[in-house]
């Protein structure tokens, strides 16, 4: 029997001002919400401009694609109680197939029992997107832990003098390279 030795996984969602919405960046491992920040603030604010940080349990977070949504006719039944309480819950979605890093954009909120009531409700109103969404997440407030206003100075301020270029930055010089080296400078081992 193999046992799973890793931290679990959290998702990372980065606000680089305030006037613009979080976005998921990625992931990091920890063992608590706590050191989850302290990663995600290590690993995605080492260099660009950040302003908040969120981090949620992986396990947390509802997930479904258009192309789900399309094929699971019935994806949003679900056996709650009358009496489940409401809460808030996050809506997040991708509406461009263009390549980014950023998987998807805070949209608004919702009050609703589950995250799959979250969600139909958010598709219905229509409220949360212009044409198309590509893909839907959903957390629940309550699986949110964030970095708070007064941890700007001593979270993000001291990454914002060092220089930062996105990965698509380098693209072309590492070809470049290679096709300067001759035949005869390549050593196998």
């Amino acid at each position: 029997m193999t046992r799973d030795t890793q931290w679990p996984r959290w998702e990372v969602f980065k606000q680089d001002r305030p006037d613009r919405p979080h976005e998921a960046v990625g992931t990091v491992h920890a063992p608590d919400a706590d050191v989850a920040l302290l990663n995600a603030r290590d690993v995605y604010v080492r260099r660009p401009s950040c302003y908040s940080l969120w981090v949620a349990p992986e396990s947390a977070v509802f997930k479904m694609t258009a192309y789900e949504l399309e094929t699971t006719p019935n994806w949003w039944k679900e056996d709650l109680p009358e009496e489940a309480p409401e809460e808030t819950y996050h809506i997040f979605n991708k509406q461009t197939q263009r390549r980014s890093m950023v998987a998807v954009t805070h949209v608004g909120n919702i009050q609703a029992r589950s995250s799959r009531e979250a969600l139909r409700k958010a598709i219905d109103s229509g409220q949360f997107v212009e044409k198309i969404a590509y893909m839907w997440w959903v957390v629940p407030e309550s699986a949110i832990t964030r970095s708070n206003e007064e941890d700007v100075p001593s979270m993000f301020e001291p990454a914002e003098d060092k220089t930062y270029r996105d990965q698509s930055y380098y693209t072309g010089s590492v070809f470049a390279r290679r096709s300067q080296r001759r035949p005869e400078d390549i050593r196998l081992s």
